[in-house]
């Protein structure tokens, strides 16, 4: 295979229209997982926590606990990466919160909402991944963990998520744990088999 291709940038339109389809993806997820009453990882399991503990909302408090690790993305994986996951995190924040608006499950079953949010997650974070960009968070140490000691970012996240899953049962039941634990697994797994360095070239 030759060593030497052109490596073809991504350009500004195709990563505003990455940072919206992907956004859109996980905010679907997002919403099946509300649905079922499921948690997931990061700071959008924080974020379900808040929201499942107090009553506020996913989106704002999705935006607001994602603030401080702009300073550590800025220092660490530069303004360019900061501003497309600030972006990120304000659309998805957006979408969450307007998404009911536009769409209402009758019925979801919750092991399938683990398996589809968890796909429709996972492939989201892909896109925002492929395009420098992430949703904050756990998604910039695991980037950078990846880029400067080639930890695979799928499996560090996946076992940050689970610990983060787990320590929901102070506040919801071990059924939904258990399948909040599998939609862990089945979102990092996207990750850790679709996301690789050196096999995705452009940037």
């Amino acid at each position: 295979m030759p060593t030497d291709m052109p490596v073809h940038r991504h350009r500004p339109h195709e990563d505003v229209q990455a940072l919206i389809t992907g956004t859109l993806f996980v905010a679907l997820g997002v919403a099946m997982y509300g649905h079922a009453g499921l948690l997931t990882g990061g700071t959008a399991g924080l974020a379900f926590l808040a929201h499942y503990a107090s009553g506020v909302g996913f989106g704002p408090a999705f935006f607001l606990i994602n603030l401080p690790f702009y300073v550590f993305a800025w220092r660490r994986m530069g303004p360019v990466f900061t501003v497309k996951t600030f972006a990120a995190v304000a659309l998805l924040s957006l979408f969450v919160h307007f998404l009911p608006l536009g769409l209402r499950f009758e019925y979801l079953s919750a092991p399938l909402a683990v398996v589809l949010g968890g796909l429709l997650m996972g492939t989201g974070m892909l896109i925002l991944f492929r395009h420098k960009a992430s949703l904050g968070g756990l998604n910039v140490l695991v980037l950078y963990l990846q880029e400067q000691l080639g930890w695979r970012a799928g499996k560090t996240q996946m076992l940050l998520d689970s610990l983060i899953v787990l320590g929901a049962l102070f506040v919801a039941d071990w059924q939904r744990v258990g399948l909040s634990v599998l939609g862990a697994v089945v979102l990092n797994l996207t990750l850790a088999i679709n996301h690789r360095p050196g096999r995705y070239m452009a940037v």
